[in-house]
């Protein structure tokens, strides 16, 4: 998943920024409103977390044009203890989600992974699909309640793919959304993350869980067990 943190602040921003690298998120920093609506337009977001009290356009107005920009992605902003003012000025600009400066960083992941589910359509943090089920919690996946071992790259694509089962996803767009601009985008890494999934959640070749469709990308197929049932085309 890529986020994008605005944060005028030099050593929160690095903090969230070093925080949420960690938990295996892409991780965008800006320092200013400008900054983080340049951001915003140009690269694709699966959530953004923005202060309210940035400089150049503050968070308030920053969220407004995001949304008329037609930017849907969950919002969790940064605000200062006690100013509940804050707090409905930006829920009623257009963000999902608010946290209270100082915060703990579980709390902090506690609330990405929920806006994350929840702009997916799952109502809990296990993505159950057939016998594969997903811990965006404890970043864990199980075949038939056995562990699976995956490495960080497999279980972040298996991840966005599940999030958006159904969807046909292209190579490009998992190469924007998962991994940093290093990320050699001409190199056939992807295939390869996809080869080593396919066969360690279906080493006997029946359940087929990633399809590729020629020419457009991949597509999680199996139906969802719980919380919704994806729509597939």
């Amino acid at each position: 998943m890529r986020l994008l943190v605005v944060e005028d602040e030099s050593h929160i921003r690095e903090q969230l920024q070093s925080f949420l690298s960690e938990l295996g998120y892409v991780v965008d920093a800006a320092a200013d409103g400008r900054e983080g609506l340049y951001c915003g337009e140009e690269y694709p977001y699966d959530l953004a977390v923005i202060d309210i009290g940035l400089p150049e356009i503050n968070g308030i107005d920053l969220i407004r044009r995001l949304r008329e920009l037609g930017k849907s992605q969950p919002i969790l902003i940064l605000t200062a203890r006690g100013n509940w003012q804050d707090k409905v000025e930006g829920l009623e600009a257009g963000a999902d989600d608010y946290l209270v400066k100082p915060f703990h960083n579980e709390e902090l992941r506690a609330r990405i992974n929920a806006l994350l589910r929840r702009s997916a359509g799952h109502a809990t943090p296990q993505l159950r699909f057939g016998p594969i089920c997903l811990d965006t919690a404890a970043k864990t996946v199980q075949i038939n309640d056995d562990l699976l071992e995956l490495t960080g790259f497999e279980y972040n694509t298996l991840e966005y793919l599940m999030h958006r089962a159904g969807e046909v996803i292209s190579k490009t767009e998992l190469t924007e959304h998962l991994y940093d601009q290093d990320f050699d985008r001409d190199s056939n890494v992807i295939e390869v993350f996809i080869g080593r999934l396919r066969k360690k959640l279906d080493p006997g070749g029946d359940l087929k869980p990633i399809a590729t469709v020629r020419g457009q990308g991949y597509r999680f197929t199996l139906p969802a067990s719980t919380d919704r049932t994806p729509e597939v085309t």
